[in-house]
């Protein structure tokens, strides 16, 4: 990535990606949720072809959403920096141990929202260029990775048919999008000297300069995800396939520009919404 606040932003992430627990197995994850709330058929299904696929009421995908988020909320504020770490600082190096445990926890239930609402398996071993940064980049208001949630359900929506199906966000537009909302929020958390503006945009960098994992600022950015991704999974096909349309718009800067290019700031970053 070109820029250091950008790329000490990805080695942020990266070091997160390497804490021990911050991985969840998809499947064992999904049939511990699931395992007394439906079938062992429907269960199956949504194994393999997701839970809005194996036709899951979103009212109760709603409700192991936001037990997955006090869940990791009450985690990642009861944790002191460093805790349960082993190696502690050595493992992640350079990176402050509380901001890398913080974002641990943040990617720990962007992974389990996204398999809650019907996601396949995220590579994290590539997490710092794929689908899992778009989802952080969705919970602080980057207007590519909204986007781009769009273009996921219907990829993991299998009766929206062929016509949306047959459009789906290149590997290449994922890479640009990812690493432009590295690039974004990098930028945003090495500018809290500079004045009061980040600390509105991005309440989280204030909570953790000072050291604490803030619950508040935890829950609003997941909820913020858990929103989105409500809102997609409850969609009609014929809502979604318009929903993907618009994002294919917004979308489609990112499938031509080269990875040195800049996206439009109005493309890439939309305001952070009064309740974040």
């Amino acid at each position: 990535m070109s820029g250091d606040k950008g790329g000490r932003f990805e080695e942020v992430i990266a070091a997160a990606c390497k804490l021990p627990y911050c991985r969840i197995d998809r499947d064992e994850f999904l049939t511990k949720q699931l395992k007394n709330k439906v079938n062992s058929e429907r269960l199956a299904d949504a194994l393999e072809y997701g839970t809005v696929n194996a036709g899951i009421q979103v009212k109760t995908l709603d409700m192991l959403a936001v037990g997955a988020i006090k869940l990791e909320r009450t985690k990642a504020t009861v944790l002191s920096a460093g805790a349960g770490i082993p190696g502690g600082l050595a493992l992640i190096g350079a990176v402050p141990a509380d901001l890398a445990q913080f974002y641990a926890h943040v990617l720990r239930v962007a992974q389990k929202l996204a398999y809650i609402y019907g996601y396949k398996r995220l590579d994290m071993d590539d997490a710092i260029e794929n689908r899992l940064v778009i989802l952080l980049g969705a919970m602080l208001g980057v207007n590519a990775a909204n986007a781009a949630l769009a273009k996921f359900a219907a990829a993991n929506a299998s009766k929206i048919g062929a016509r949306v199906a047959a459009m789906p966000l290149s590997k290449h537009a994922v890479y640009n999008i990812a690493k432009k909302t590295l690039a974004w929020v990098g930028v945003k958390l090495t500018k809290d000297t500079a004045g009061k503006a980040v600390a509105k945009a991005v309440p989280l960098v204030g909570a953790l300069v000072s050291g604490s994992l803030t619950a508040a600022v935890f829950s609003r950015m997941v909820k913020k995800l858990k929103d989105d991704l409500s809102r997609l999974a409850s969609m009609s096909p014929e809502d979604l396939e318009k929903e993907s349309a618009a994002a294919d718009v917004i979308l489609a800067d990112y499938e031509i520009m080269a990875n040195g290019e800049s996206a439009d700031e109005t493309v890439l970053q939309t305001p952070m919404r009064k309740s974040f």
